[in-house]
């Protein structure tokens, strides 16, 4: 996942502050979750709350940058640009981003309380793996919504297209 974190920096970065500033939390936010599955598979009875929850605040933080700044001004952009064939890829992509945000909120509501956190910890590594699978198709699909919503209004459309069109899952 952090291999895939690089490539897209390095494919969008610099195209857009917003951008680059969300891309910079991506990356911060795999940082920590990679610390926390490691300090969960090295000893998960020492494992401590406040662990999880610096984790669990970068995960929300990062996930309503999309929601409520990244996603909005890359629908204002394509709007900008009468780029129906975008708004409509971007409504389908929204949608299904909707499911790994449903998977966070799970995650998070778990692990809020010292209660339910202790109550939750023996199937963190459970829910790390479903993290891991859930954040893996979120970001593939922001990706595309960066590609196709943003790039492809870039004053050098054409080679922010190649770009995109060289990269997998795209």
């Amino acid at each position: 996942m952090l291999e895939d974190c690089k490539n897209a920096q390095e494919r969008w970065g610099g195209v857009h502050q917003l951008i680059d500033r969300w891309l910079a939390e991506r990356r911060a936010l795999l940082t920590n979750f990679r610390e926390l599955q490691d300090a969960c598979d090295a000893d998960l009875e020492a494992l401590n709350k406040a662990r999880i929850d610096a984790f669990s605040e970068l995960l929300m933080d990062y996930i309503s940058a999309g929601h409520f700044e990244v996603y909005p001004q890359l629908r204002a952009e394509a709007e900008a640009f009468n780029d129906n064939a975008a708004l409509a890829l971007a409504d389908n992509l929204l949608q299904r981003l909707d499911m790994s945000t449903e998977l966070v909120l799970a995650f998070d509501e778990d692990y809020a309380s010292a209660t339910r956190c202790e109550y939750h910890m023996a199937r963190l590594p459970a829910w790390l793996d479903r993290l891991q699978k859930g954040l893996t198709e979120r970001f593939s699909l922001e990706d595309r919504l960066i590609g196709r919503l943003h790039a492809a209004h870039a004053p050098d459309a054409a080679s922010a297209e190649l770009h995109a069109g060289s990269s997998p899952g795209v």
